[in-house]
């Protein structure tokens, strides 16, 4: 396509709209993450000569055409959402202002750093509100897609609200805190489980966890961590233990009656073992004494949801007849495929309290008056409609790149990912906990303003009959 727009001479300036169609998991929102991922990738790329000669041998390209790739960069501007902000579907999380090239060609690169990151971040953020905020521990390395998502589902975690990683190697890159357990073949490598608790704690005095249910949880692996702990109490440390296997909800309960029985009250309990925010939620539901919850294959991999579904459409482009911006609008068999035209930014409208109550897609310029009431419409341009004044109105997308340089220069990636898990949770605090839950959630309101709807039905009427002949 590229060489096309080249071949045709179509590199004019063009608008782009990434958004996704519909919320995974069946759930009520969204986290937006993978931000600064694409933000370096996009502004890092360039065609090596290696590429080129690639190209060259694919005997489609033309010569002329590889050698304007030769010299690629990403020229234009980004706007976007803050990482880590929630979001919906239907409205522009990131917004590229480039020429038609350029855009077209870093297509994939866009979908591929948000996508994924997003769907992790989403899920991670689903089992954290599952946990009544509890201590996220994600222990899903060995469960990713490879080196490569192991890296990006790690980040993407953090963002939703893991408290920290058992993948080292994130740990330093990005800053978040590492943590493990020991593992079943530490204790099977010894001749007693008793003699593998007692040098666990020697080695790691006053970070002992005690996995007790490689032999016998109840009769053999709390009794003999009872032991070790007693030990370590006396030179004045606190332990925990780790169940990975069997009713979580009825070995918890037991081992707490175990450890509070032995005089360790503040002896603690954590679980892995496929966990899922729905087996978190039940066992929470049921107040098992679990202190920190160990995730892993269910949280890096999506679980039951295998992609987050973001598009790149185009928005908009110059029209060299009228030297003008004009709106570009995709129509579908399918009304919901059906895309918003124009460029556009979304505004998040607030009540009194802070809380919440609607984003609204506009077009670029229009303004959301607050403390009084206007009329928004569904994206559907259909009977559906609401009347709100709301007492604050933010703007979402705002400018991140201009013309192919940050607007602010770029911070370490540890600094980085943690505003984004900040952003996170301080905007989770504004939305309705109706929103929110893991099952059955309340539908935010996604609308549009009467002006895009009138360009919307306008460009319906005008030029649905031109595209077909």
């Amino acid at each position: 396509m590229s060489q096309g727009y080249w071949k045709h001479n179509k590199d004019i300036p063009a608008v782009f709209d990434m958004f996704f169609r519909r919320q995974p998991f069946g759930g009520g929102f969204s986290i937006f993450a993978g931000l600064e991922n694409m933000l370096d990738a996009l502004l890092q790329f360039r065609f090596s000569k290696e590429d080129i000669a690639y190209l060259a041998e694919q005997k489609i390209f033309e010569d002329d055409f590889l050698k304007y790739l030769e010299d690629f960069k990403f020229s234009g501007d980004v706007y976007a959402m803050d990482e880590g902000s929630v979001i919906f579907p239907n409205e522009p999380i990131v917004r590229i202002h480039s020429n038609l090239i350029e855009a077209q060609i870093i297509e994939g690169l866009v979908l591929n750093q948000i996508n994924f990151q997003s769907l992790i971040a989403t899920k991670t953020s689903r089992i954290w509100l599952a946990s009544k905020k509890g201590t996220i521990m994600e222990f899903g390395l060995r469960r990713a897609q490879g080196a490569d998502g192991a890296m990006s589902a790690t980040r993407a975690s953090y963002v939703g609200g893991a408290s920290s990683t058992s993948n080292t190697l994130a740990g330093k890159i990005y800053d978040i805190p590492v943590s493990g357990t020991m593992a079943h073949s530490w204790i099977m490598s010894f001749d007693t489980e008793l003699e593998a608790f007692r040098a666990y704690a020697k080695m790691y005095p006053d970070k002992s966890v005690f996995l007790i249910d490689t032999y016998d949880t109840l009769n053999s692996g709390i009794k003999n961590a009872i032991i070790a702990g007693r030990e370590l109490s006396e030179q004045g440390y606190n332990f925990g233990v780790r169940l990975d296997s069997g009713d979580i909800q009825y070995l918890s309960t037991e081992v707490r009656k175990q450890l509070d029985k032995a005089g360790f009250p503040n002896a603690f309990i954590c679980v892995s073992n496929e966990l899922t925010e729905e087996i978190v939620e039940t066992l929470v539901q049921q107040n098992a004494p679990i202190k920190s919850w160990g995730v892993g294959t269910h949280m890096v991999t999506g679980g039951n949801e295998a992609s987050f579904t973001g598009v790149y459409k185009l928005a908009s482009r110059f029209d060299p007849a009228t030297q003008k911006m004009c709106p570009t609008m995709k129509f579908s068999d399918n009304p919901e495929k059906t895309t918003n035209p124009g460029i556009k930014n979304v505004w998040r409208l607030f009540d009194k309290d802070g809380m919440a109550c609607a984003d609204i897609v506009a077009l670029e310029g229009e303004e959301i008056p607050t403390d009084e009431k206007s009329v928004f419409y569904h994206p559907s341009i259909d009977y559906r409609q609401f009347s709100f004044a709301p007492h604050k109105a933010q703007q979402m997308l705002n400018l991140k790149v201009k013309d192919g340089k940050r607007v602010a220069p770029a911070e370490e990636p540890g600094v980085a990912l943690k505003k984004a898990r900040i952003n996170a949770e301080s905007q989770l605090e504004c939305f309705d906990s109706t929103y929110k839950r893991i099952l059955n959630p309340h539908i935010y309101k996604v609308s549009i303003t009467e002006q895009l709807k009138d360009l919307k039905l306008t460009f319906i009427e005008e030029n649905l009959g031109r595209k077909k002949n």
